[in-house]
């Protein structure tokens, strides 16, 4: 299955709590950091949510 590289490149800050939550519900703690997660429907919900503050890279 696909993997998607997410990294954290903007502050959560000034956005609503849900969209922290989500940043750290995908693993991201600090920005410029980096977590790759298995490419499924609920990660890519999560990612959709929170697209002004992440970039995401497909891996194969």
């Amino acid at each position: 299955m696909a993997k998607l590289k997410i990294t954290y490149k903007k502050s959560a800050i000034g956005y609503a709590k849900d969209q922290k939550d989500t940043i750290a519900a995908l693993g991201l703690k600090k920005l410029g950091t980096s977590v790759v997660q298995e490419d499924n429907p609920a990660i890519r919900g999560m990612v959709h949510k929170v697209r002004h503050l992440v970039e995401v890279e497909e891996l194969d």
